[in-house]
């Protein structure tokens, strides 16, 4: 006989504040863990599939890992430098762009533009502020020992994390399935499964469409000849995650960033903006149904909520694990909802002895 109803909830409620609280305290030191366990999520399905070509399972993990050093070393001895270079430049040109602003405006509505107005003091002030933070920013990190270590040993600890994961993850999937209470296993593997498809079709997919509309956005920019599309790409790409965010983003600062470079050339202006409604056809139609589905059952707005909320209470590591639990939740809460319309309190007694005929049976006999 399983444990009453009362104690599950209250097991389970300790076990959540328990989780809820190690976030909170040790959210940073479990950042290369979390980071490490997302790899190695990703890419268990790789290493599923070489596991049926042949390959015994160190030797798919050791395959993967030697294709991932490879590909973060092409990426880091072209992609990177020229991302932080244009970065560097965009900051440092932030007063000039400014300028220019003001100049427009100046041309075009005299009466605002004053010289010491308020409007002009402002775009002068937020261009020197920019350099100033931006350049401050820009070199804490890349002097201050403490910000490189911060940035390092994520990135050495995340990889030997997703390799012995990886390694494991089979043997581990078992153990805990092994652990699961006998009573409600069946159960739990069911939502088990459902929350990885939803993950599986939304987390891998929904970042290989980040990659996809990232690198569109980065080359056709380049294409264009727009100086800092590699940036505006890059961010488009790296906040699409967030539904309708990324093309917001990138769109208006590539458009703003035209409008600077190209003034007077409606028809390269016109390319950039058109690039951005391009992306959002074949993201809508063609991309995400594609490689995410649309049945994953993330609302836009639930996840939008997600990321602010676990991002506002903690922080960087919060927006990692936002979305298996957005998703986990989700799961969870379609369960309940079937469950509760499957049931006596939701169908009433005629429309429930209908439906289960052996269960209102037996509480006839009872009565």
């Amino acid at each position: 006989m399983g444990l009453p109803v009362k104690s599950q909830l209250k097991y389970w409620g300790i076990a959540s504040a328990v989780f809820l609280i190690a976030l909170w305290y040790i959210g940073n030191v479990m950042m290369p863990f979390l980071l490490g366990g997302a790899i190695a999520y990703f890419l268990d399905p790789v290493a599923d599939r070489l596991e049926e070509a042949g390959l015994s399972r160190v030797s798919a993990t050791v395959v993967i890992s030697l294709g991932a050093i490879l590909m973060f070393l092409i990426v880091a001895l072209t992609v990177i430098p020229m991302l932080v270079t244009q970065a560097i430049s965009l900051v440092e040109t932030a007063p000039e762009l400014f300028m220019q602003l003001e100049t427009f405006l100046s041309n075009r509505f005299p009466g605002i533009m004053d010289e010491g107005g308020p409007i002009s003091t402002a775009l002068a002030k937020i261009g020197e502020v920019v350099q100033a933070r931006g350049g401050e920013i820009l070199q804490a990190l890349l002097s201050s020992a403490q910000g490189v270590v911060n940035i390092v040993v994520p990135l050495v600890i995340a990889p030997v994390v997703a390799f012995y994961l990886l390694l494991d993850w089979d043997r581990m999937v078992e153990q805990v399935d092994r652990l699961l209470p006998r009573d409600h296993a069946p159960v739990i593997r069911q939502i088990a499964s459902q929350i990885d498809r939803t993950l599986a079709a939304f987390v891998r997919g929904q970042s290989t469409v980040c990659l996809v509309l990232g690198t569109f956005y980065a080359v056709s920019l380049m294409f264009v000849g727009l100086n800092f599309g590699i940036v505006a790409g890059f961010i488009a790409g790296l906040l699409t995650f967030i539904p309708y965010v990324g093309a917001l983003v990138g769109g208006a600062l590539a458009i703003g960033l035209a409008l600077f470079q190209f003034w007077g050339d409606w028809w390269s202006i016109g390319l950039v903006a058109g690039i951005f409604a391009v992306g959002q056809v074949l993201e809508g139609n063609v991309i995400t149904p594609k490689l995410v589905g649309k049945s994953v059952g993330l609302h836009p707005v639930w996840l939008i909520f997600a990321l602010s909320a676990f991002g506002t209470l903690f922080g960087f590591v919060g927006m990692l694990v936002a979305v298996p639990v957005a998703a986990s939740i989700g799961v969870i809460v379609r369960f309940v909802i079937s469950q509760y319309e499957d049931s006596l309190l939701y169908q009433g007694h005629e429309r429930y002895a209908l439906t289960h005929p052996e269960e209102a049976a037996e509480d006839s006999d009872e009565a």
